[in-house]
């Protein structure tokens, strides 16, 4: 390790101190460890309001009846809406399909679910004047699975579809389905030796970013508003707001406020377009800030999914075909399923060569909590799947499970089962074989001259344990992600730069609607600017949609995307510079007529390090600006009935190796050690990568282990809206988290980088639930894997929806608003 705690040996520096290459240091760092950093709930405005919703008991219901009465007459209430209240005809919106209406017409679909917003002159005035309107409702069957969704006669969760994918799907309460057919499945698992099946259930998984969901709604004197905002994707949700409040875009003024972590849940909206209405009703600042129970409802989850697939093999370990069927829950609404959908289908068989496959992927509309994008998109749920399988099969041909994928592994020219070659480096098989050559941890750390210490054994201090009983195992997944937005979808990024004098030195200014979340995205488009422009000076000005679309802060493609076009900027105001050098000093030296002149360290110098000049004596008092869009190579759709098509711009790859102990009486699980090898093309900033690669490491971890949105599958509700009952990692949970950086270079990508930020979160499941099964012999085929999966302790109170052998912990339902009471047991 470096010095900055970054691996050794990775990318070297540029020139310019700063650049690409070096872990320079975050420049919200500081401020957020201190607690001084200013997120989006910390925003204050004079004579502000405070805004308040009030959401759903029931999760299916006609309504037939919202009186409000009583809240408008309480004191200090300025304003209440509901959907009779909207400004404009158009009161729906939605990322894809227009489906999700501003305030619930007519019926709700899911637990939750907005009816009624509030503006009142405090927080808590706005919360008890909600309280007081009332709804009544005439509860409707429920949709909660594939079965009750596509039953003949099955009650419809969007009666009048009319979007573009509701003529290409067997059933209307189908969002979208899409297969892939490649080579013949049938005829090859004729040829197979070995053929393994298995049946899986991946649990719902909230995103849990610490900030809640907050922001502020200032009206403009033009009759526009201004909205500060933590979001993921400005320009998306300016493109939603603009016409239900019915004002042009340019009238809604956005910028983002400090984003405290998103994973996926601040693509869709939350309370922006409320605030807004409030804002313009009431002609004050509107101010929304969502307590943790209702951020739970706030915002979109990880898609649940089932899945069943079917291996097959020959007796030299080559696969002979994959069949598989995944059904994804995308509740109410239709958010990002139609894209998880592509992604879990074309990345299903994951980094393997199989030239058989016979795949479908569908999400359903239920009446369950809406979901959409999270870290992973899709292939998370796949990946844990089919790695399970890759065991499986693994064992049934008596290889070690290591090699077996070895054997399997697809490298750079391995066609995807989309038919679309893989065409940069794919070092699936050295991946595996630096992560299986990782130090093992120690055998029984917790034994010490002293007597066991508790805190490295399953349960930790709660002293359940002193060794007896306590298992080790290991394990080992892979997996693939793609990079950037797919299917033909026009992904691209705007950036402006300029370059000036000022104070007697050059300074560089970036300008992009990147939403910054956490991910280091400022830090690197600083180093980018002081490698082109060779100015260690640099300021990246606030994100808004004052400047061109960034897209969304998702799909690992900021680096690569807004990067891009930072690059590209930069390399056109270079261009200008150096024409304007040529102008002024051309005459005093002939290498200013050369094509090699180069911006570093401040100066213009020729390819061997010789000075032509300072920039600030270029410059003189002109600015050089530049906006520019820039694109990644285009991608195609995948055809709706074979699922061929070149979908993807880049695919990332990454494997684990996971070592836990269980103790196998009280199904209690420590991870000892989560160790990652990956590939990421050129390491920008090499300590933020492999923070990146450990933040992923470590939500994956969560879902295998303890995260669940539980949802009562007779009410539909969720039962564990709370940092109580939902369960995260905490420090204490974490593992060792080694990690060993590669970097071959994609040749397609700016600088070679390749995508990071998704890859971990796939495979350190998997890896784990390997582990487990290492550790007991159990199959467990479900995640989040709990103690009583581990004990065969579930007993009669297994949940309906669990597989044989699993059970939830069921909190009673509470309206939203109300602190859920009970806490489920930890698997850590």
């Amino acid at each position: 390790m470096a010095a900055n705690g970054a691996p050794a040996g990775l990318t070297q520096g540029s020139g310019t101190k700063g650049g690409i290459g070096e872990s320079t240091l975050r420049p919200d760092g500081v401020l957020k460890v201190t607690g001084e950093f200013a997120y989006a709930s910390d925003m204050w405005h004079e004579d502000m309001l405070w805004g308040q919703i009030l959401r759903s008991t029931v999760a299916h219901a006609e309504i037939v009846s919202v009186d409000t009465g009583e809240a408008l007459a309480t004191p200090g209430v300025y304003a209440v809406m509901t959907y009779d209240d909207l400004p404009t005809d158009v009161r729906h919106y939605g990322l894809e399909i227009r489906d999700t209406p501003v305030l619930a017409h007519g019926k709700v679909r899911h637990h939750g679910e907005p009816v009624a917003i509030v503006a009142a002159d405090h927080p808590e005035t706005a919360r008890r004047a909600a309280a007081k309107i009332k709804v009544e409702y005439r509860e409707l069957p429920l949709v909660t699975d594939e079965a009750s969704a596509t039953a003949p006669g099955a009650v419809l969760v969007h009666e009048h579809r009319t979007d573009h994918h509701s003529g290409h799907v067997p059933h209307p309460n189908i969002v979208h389905r899409q297969p892939i057919v490649r080579g013949d499945a049938a005829a090859a698992a004729a040829r197979a030796d070995v053929i393994v099946t298995g049946d899986y259930h991946f649990g719902m998984q909230d995103q849990a970013f610490l900030g809640p969901e907050s922001g502020l709604a200032v009206p403009g004197e033009d009759g526009g508003v201004d909205l500060y905002i933590a979001t993921q994707w400005l320009h998306s949700d300016l493109r939603q707001i603009a016409p239900v409040l019915g004002l042009p875009e340019d009238k809604v003024r956005m910028t983002l406020s400090g984003v405290g972590g998103a994973f996926g849940g601040r693509e869709d909206l939350s309370m922006q377009i409320h605030a807004c209405l409030l804002a313009l009703r009431t002609g004050k600042p509107v101010k929304m800030v969502y307590n943790r129970f209702e951020s739970f409802f706030g915002h979109v989850h990880r898609h649940p999914a089932r899945l069943h697939y079917e291996h097959g093999a020959t007796r030299d370990g080559r696969l002979t075909h994959v069949r598989c069927r995944i059904v994804l829950d995308g509740g109410a609404y239709a958010s990002a399923s139609p894209a998880v959908v592509g992604n879990a289908a074309s990345l299903s068989v994951g980094p393997y060569v199989c030239e058989d496959v016979d795949i479908e992927a569908l999400a359903l509309y239920s009446n369950n909590p809406p979901c959409g994008a999270m870290r992973g998109f899709g292939a998370v749920q796949a990946c844990f799947a089919y790695e399970a399988q890759m065991d499986k099969v693994a064992a049934g041909l008596g290889l070690d499970p290591v090699e077996f994928r070895r054997i399997n592994a697809m490298e750079q020219g391995t066609l995807m089962p989309t038919g679309q070659p893989v065409d940069s480096p794919a070092p699936v098989a050295e991946l595996l074989r630096r992560v299986k050559a990782m130090p093992m941890p120690p055998e029984r750390q917790w034994e010490s001259s002293e007597g066991a210490d508790v805190r490295q054994l399953p349960g930790g201090l709660s002293n359940t344990t002193h060794g007896e009983g306590v298992v080790r195992g290991v394990g080992y997944a892979v997996g693939i992600k793609n990079v950037g937005f797919s299917e033909g979808f026009d992904d691209y990024s705007t950036a402006r730069v300029r370059l000036e004098a000022a104070g007697g030195r050059p300074v560089v200014t970036v300008h992009t609607a990147m939403a910054e979340v956490g991910q280091g995205g400022v830090t690197v488009h600083a180093q980018i600017a002081r490698t082109e422009l060779g100015v260690t000076q640099v300021t990246i000005r606030p994100a808004d949609t004052r400047v061109g679309s960034a897209g969304s802060t998702s799909a690992s493609r900021q680096t690569y995307v807004t990067g891009g076009a930072i690059k590209h900027a930069c390399e056109l105001v270079r261009e200008r510079v150096l024409e304007l050098g040529r102008r002024r000093f051309g005459s005093y030296h002939p290498a200013w007529a050369t094509a090699g002149l180069l911006l570093e360290g401040g100066k213009v110098v020729t390819d061997g390090g010789e000075v032509l000049a300072d920039l600030v004596d270029v410059l003189e008092d002109e600015a050089v600006e530049v906006e520019e869009e820039w694109r990644h190579r285009p991608t195609q759709p995948f055809d709706p009935r074979t699922g061929q098509g070149d979908g993807h711009v880049q695919y990332s790859f990454a494997a684990h190796r996971a070592v836990v102990e269980v103790d196998t009486e009280l199904g209690l699980v420590k991870v000892i050690e989560l160790a990652c090898a990956q590939d990421v093309g050129k390491a920008l900033n090499p300590l933020s990568v492999v923070g990146q690669i450990q933040g992923g490491t470590v939500q994956g971890l969560g879902i295998a282990v303890m995260e669940e949105i539980v949802v009562d599958p007779v009410t539909a509700k969720v039962q564990n809206p709370s940092f109580t009952d939902y369960l995260l990692p905490t420090i204490l949970d974490t593992p060792a988290l080694p990690v060993d950086v590669l970097e071959l270079a994609d040749d397609h990508a700016p600088y070679g980088l390749r995508g990071v930020g998704e890859a971990p979160t796939l495979s350190s499941t998997p890896a784990v639930l390997a582990a487990i099964r290492d550790a007991t012999g159990l199959a467990l085929d479900r995640t989040p894997v709990r103690p009583e999966h581990l004990t065969g302790t579930a007993g009669s109170d297994r949940h309906p929806q669990d597989p044989p052998g699993g059970a939830r912990n069921v909190t009673p339902s509470a309206p939203p608003g109300a602190p859920a009471k009970s806490r489920s047991a930890r698997g850590t």
